[in-house]
């Protein structure tokens, strides 16, 4: 098993590598999409966390071999490995999520994208097939301590339930000059209609290149959001996804406290399942307590999930691939976000080790 951490573009600075080696991380998961930027172009534009979303996916520019070859160099200086990208641009194919005129150049667009992660060595490409995005999560004084996390306090907010409307996809604005209407409202069935179809276009083009795809399930992990159909809000529908191909590059980005959230379903019996079938491309792990819709994110040690069966779990279904801690709370210090990253990934470590089988290398490194 290995450790990491996932970091958007703008933390790439030298010293965010060197914390990563630090804290002992020796993989880095990537986010390419800086997604909390809003241009003052952005046509009603308010804060981040409003109905407009997170941002203007107005990148329009494919990521390039080049592009991707200098960031792997500064990685690789660092002593890192860049194991995975996480999310496309929204800007790059929002007409494939919206079965829109321009979907298959987008789609031609991100072949040629697939291509240059492969010939750059980057090994996974993560990706969340979602209209609505990550969208409805509050940031409140849940943790310990009144530490800020990310929570749900019911349905029946206005960032659920608001109808999205035209020129958004994945909670982002691709088009600021769209007509102010709602996006209309498609069945769960012609959403998975259009992932078999991205996957039908995409899959032959990554196992050429040697890129694994990655699926995250939905967050929140709720039925419908924005008036937009969700893929994977419950566990067994990770299923239906690996029945639509059954390359070994159709794989899932395996967030374990989104799918602890998830109403239904066993959370052990899900991580059990579906490392036993060898699918998980890599995994983010944080701690929750709660379910939807009301639930909040903890510190690593102080929510419902048994971090230790977890990894109890990981380790005898013999999990190889790399995880990451996801969502640490801020400290109150000088560095929040470090202080709680280096808080979870230090307790990761120390569980990674103390349930390791007898003789293994993790229980000999100790």
């Amino acid at each position: 098993m290995k450790l990491g951490f996932g970091l958007y573009r703008h933390d790439l600075t030298p010293q965010n590598l060197q914390f990563a080696r630090q804290c002992g991380a020796t993989h880095l998961v990537v986010h390419l999409v800086d997604y909390f930027k809003k241009p003052e172009s952005v046509k009603h534009g308010q804060p981040v966390g409003d109905l407009n979303g997170w941002g203007v996916a107005d990148n329009r520019t494919p990521w390039s071999y080049e592009m991707l070859a200098g960031i792997r160099k500064d990685i690789d200086a660092a002593g890192l490995t860049w194991e995975a990208i996480e999310n496309f641009d929204p800007a790059h194919w929002h007409d494939i999520l919206l079965d829109g005129p321009q979907k298959a150049q987008q789609m031609e667009t991100l072949k040629r994208t697939i291509q240059n992660i492969g010939k750059a060595g980057i090994a996974t490409m993560g990706y969340n097939f979602s209209i609505a995005g990550v969208a409805g999560r509050l940031s409140r004084p849940f943790a310990r301590g009144e530490a800020e996390a990310p929570g749900m306090d019911g349905a029946e907010d206005p960032m659920i339930t608001t109808p999205m409307r035209k020129g958004m996809v994945w909670n982002m604005i691709y088009d600021p000059d769209a007509a102010d209407e709602a996006e209309p409202t498609i069945s769960h069935d012609e959403l998975w209609e259009r992932l078999a179809w991205f996957l039908q276009q995409i899959l032959p083009i990554a196992a050429e290149s040697g890129v694994h795809m990655a699926l995250h399930p939905d967050d929140p992990p709720l039925p419908m959001v924005r008036n937009q159909p969700r893929l994977v809000y419950q566990h067994h529908m990770y299923q239906r996804l690996l029945d639509l191909d059954p390359s070994p590059y159709n794989g899932l980005e395996f967030c374990i406290g989104t799918l602890a959230e998830m109403s239904e379903g066993d959370i052990y019996d899900c991580i059990d399942t579906y490392t036993a079938k060898g699918v998980i491309k890599y995994i983010h792990l944080r701690n929750v307590r709660g379910r939807v819709p009301h639930y909040h994110e903890t510190f690593i040690d102080e929510g419902d999930l048994d971090v230790e069966r977890v990894f109890e779990i990981l380790h005898k279904n013999q999990y190889d691939g790399l995880l990451i801690p996801d969502h640490a709370p801020s400290m109150a210090c000088a560095a929040p976000w470090h202080a709680g990253m280096a808080f979870a990934m230090g307790y990761l470590k120390a569980m990674l080790t103390s349930t390791a089988p007898a003789g293994s290398v993790w229980k000999r490194a100790r």
